[in-house]
């Protein structure tokens, strides 16, 4: 049977203005920000965060400008007085998590930001959240929740050093002590994370973060450094400090997303999507080709290997959330054609290793439809003997032709992914980078 009243799907989407939306649907709500509320009446994203620093609009201020024309703007709305920083600067677009009962609207360059829905379906921003005042810079918008102990485990990148800080939450949402990595030795653009049962696990990738090249080049901060060895970092998921960080170097493996990893014997095994064509990630996303990759990191010998598993353009991936951080068979992944337009989904057995394409099932959305990235949901989320895959996959798709959107419900375990049910959405549902499912009973007690 396909999800009842009592589930539904909370996606964020990209508005005109760069700030979330949220579909519980139907009518599209936005969480409110500093950041997008001075960039509503344009229309324009004009706060520096790493989604408007990829794709710079150069209309919006003069090119005698030594800085980016975002940049420059967004300066002089501070100096003018239009616009505090301090009040935030994100725009909460990237992602949504749910953890210490509370649901969080999250973007990188920003503090969350908790949100609840009123008795008649509205999305109500209750405003920047700091965990009691122990969180006072940004955090992460892939935070791990968890399944058997409701923990959260999260990071926080940086210009200044330490440029990696791990931390975590208690089941209850109270922020633990902060954990600074000073190994990380440069700055580095690090969106994503995984964990195990033991480990948490970063990739210090070939793309780095550049305040002097944004001022004296007016470029963005981001740039690639080609003569980069990659590394995998691996710390013990409790750590206190980074006396047990280890690096493990990974030459070609750039890895901006982690789908999830597990311990095996004496290693960790990590499914992550690599970006092959990293030098395009900065200025022409539509060349990247990112393929899925086991990566195994033997703990006591320090080999590091790697295994394709699909040679198709996937990202954007997810699983089960009950089996993160543990071995799971089935991951459900988003088909760039080209990125960042997702012309469907794709289920992948990521314990066929002696084949290296493991695609096992897909769904395509149809000429002109493209869609975002998929969820899964449980269909018996209280039954633990239910099989991996007995559930379904939502997402919204858009057909650009008919100028419809549709809230797609697939059978994830049929070999197509079969549409059980497809709902037509009031009004147009933007594209969007990640998305979450919630339970109604748990909104209920926001």
């Amino acid at each position: 049977m396909a999800p009842t009243r009592n589930t539904f799907r909370v996606g964020p989407t990209t508005c005109s203005t760069g700030t979330a939306c949220f579909t519980p649907l139907g009518s599209p709500e936005a969480a409110r920000c500093s950041a997008a509320d001075m960039s509503r009446p344009t229309s324009t994203p004009l706060s520096v965060t790493p989604a408007t620093l990829y794709f710079p609009t150069s209309s919006l201020a003069s090119t005698a400008s030594p800085l980016p024309p975002h940049v420059a703007l967004s300066a002089a709305r501070v100096l003018t007085g239009q616009y505090n920083p301090a009040n935030g600067i994100g725009l909460a677009n990237t992602s949504l998590a749910f953890f210490g009962d509370r649901l969080y609207a999250l973007g990188e360059s920003d503090l969350p930001y908790s949100l609840r829905l009123t008795s008649n379906g509205d999305i109500e921003t209750l405003g920047r959240h700091d965990f009691d005042g122990k969180l006072s810079m940004n955090m992460t918008a892939h935070p791990k929740i968890d399944p058997d102990t409701g923990e959260a485990f999260a990071f926080r990148y940086g210009f200044i050093r330490p440029f990696l800080t791990y931390f975590r939450f208690d089941s209850n949402g109270v922020k633990q002590p902060d954990v600074p990595i000073f190994s990380m030795v440069t700055p580095t653009f690090l969106h994503d994370f995984a964990i195990t049962k033991k480990h948490a696990i970063f990739a210090d990738i070939q793309i780095g973060l550049n305040l002097i090249d944004m001022i004296t080049k007016r470029a963005t901060p981001f740039g690639l450094d080609p003569s980069k060895v990659p590394r995998i970092g691996v710390i013990p998921l409790y750590a206190k400090d980074e006396s047990e960080m280890r690096w493990f170097e990974v030459p070609g493996f750039n890895g901006v997303h982690a789908t999830n990893a597990w311990d095996e014997d004496d290693a960790i095994v990590m499914v992550a999507p690599n970006v092959l064509s990293a030098e395009h990630v900065l200025e022409r996303v539509d060349l990247v080709h990112c393929l899925v990759e086991k990566v195994r990191i033997d703990l006591k010998t320090g080999i590091v290997t790697r295994q394709p598993i699909s040679t198709r353009n996937l990202d954007f991936a997810v699983i089960n959330p009950a089996y993160l951080g543990r071995k799971n068979k089935y991951v459900y992944a988003a088909e760039g054609d080209p990125m960042p337009k997702i012309s469907g989904v794709v289920k992948l057995d990521v314990s066929n290793v002696e084949h290296k394409e493991c695609i096992v099932a897909s769904r395509m959305f149809g000429p002109g439809c493209y869609g975002g990235e998929p969820f899964f949901v449980a269909r018996e989320p209280e039954n633990p003997e239910a099989d991996e895959d007995n559930g379904f996959l939502v997402s919204y798709v858009h057909d650009e032709k008919a100028g419809e959107s549709r809230f797609l419900v697939m059978d994830a375990k049929s070999p197509q992914l079969d549409i059980v049910a497809a709902v037509r959405m009031p009004r147009r549902v933007p594209y969007g980078f990640h998305g979450l499912f919630v339970r109604e009973s748990d909104l209920n007690n926001l």
